[in-house]
């Protein structure tokens, strides 16, 4: 058996694969502020799925910066209660097995990669545009190698103001703005305006990572009301100057299974699993 982890700063998903290919059903419990009670509720977690089954190996994603050795978090923007804490330790306790840890919008981009949106290309940037920005670079079906996270979110788009992407087009930033919850807002021309800024950021990231497709995700992407890819491409390409071609832009397909379907990847790989 093996389990694989999604914890954001709502909810801790957490599933089980027999198989390392296909995942069983997961168990979503909200996710605790305090660290302290984390262990409990993810030991019960994994008592469900496994049924007394020996648990081989585990991955997940969870939102912050890791120490080097991905054990514990030095940043989380929405546990902070878990900083410093021994993460992997606990996991590693709990199951008895190798743990393996990485940032959580990686793992959405490897599972978006895998089998979602940018399934077929070879290079695979993935951006999230939710309550905050993040994004990362997928390579040949691997998670690129950075020293810390990478963070489009926090590129500057104004000198002056040194207001960054995530200021501008979070759904935190957006609820500041508008004094509203995103989702209420139905005015055209503030997506309008939102998108050409986004458009803007995901256009600096193409040029750092040049990848062979940019897949959007996170909440302000794939909801009804919200910022459009397809309006977001035409920008990008309007403003396309370095390269002959744009990547192509795409929305992402796996909504709340992306994280998990990328840990089970990620797995499949440190333990030499065939896909």
């Amino acid at each position: 058996m093996y389990i694989v982890f999604d914890i954001g700063g709502t909810h801790m998903r957490i599933a089980g694969s027999k198989n390392g290919r296909e995942l069983l059903p997961p168990v979503i419990v909200d996710t605790p502020k305090d660290f302290s009670k984390m262990g409990d509720l993810f030991k019960s977690a994994v008592g469900q799925i496994s049924n007394g089954e020996k648990v081989l190996a585990v991955a997940g994603g969870i939102a912050g910066e890791f120490d080097e050795k991905h054990e514990s978090l030095l940043f989380s923007p929405n546990l902070s209660d878990w900083v410093g804490k021994p993460l992997h330790g606990t996991i590693a306790d709990i199951t008895k097995s190798f743990v393996f840890i990485e940032n959580d919008t990686a793992m959405v981009g490897l599972g978006e990669a895998h089998e979602g949106a940018g399934r077929g290309f070879p290079i695979v940037v993935y951006i999230t545009i939710s309550t905050g920005v993040g994004g990362a670079r997928i390579v040949d079906g691997k998670i690129d190698r950075t020293h810390f996270n990478s963070e489009p979110g926090h590129q500057i788009m104004d000198l002056a103001s040194k207001a960054t992407l995530e200021d501008l087009v979070s759904g935190k930033a957006i609820g500041k703005k508008y004094g509203k919850h995103p989702g209420d807002i139905t005015d055209p021309a503030v997506w309008e305006d939102l998108e050409k800024i986004s458009a803007v950021g995901i256009y600096n990231s193409i040029l750092h990572w040049s990848p062979d497709a940019v897949v959007l995700g996170g909440s302000m992407i794939v909801k009804q009301v919200g910022i459009k890819a397809e309006n977001v491409a035409k920008h990008i390409e309007a403003m396309l100057k370095a390269f002959p071609v744009a990547p192509k832009i795409i929305k992402a397909e796996l909504a709340d299974s992306g994280g998990l379907i990328g840990s089970l990847a990620y797995l499949r790989e440190k333990l030499h699993l065939k896909s």
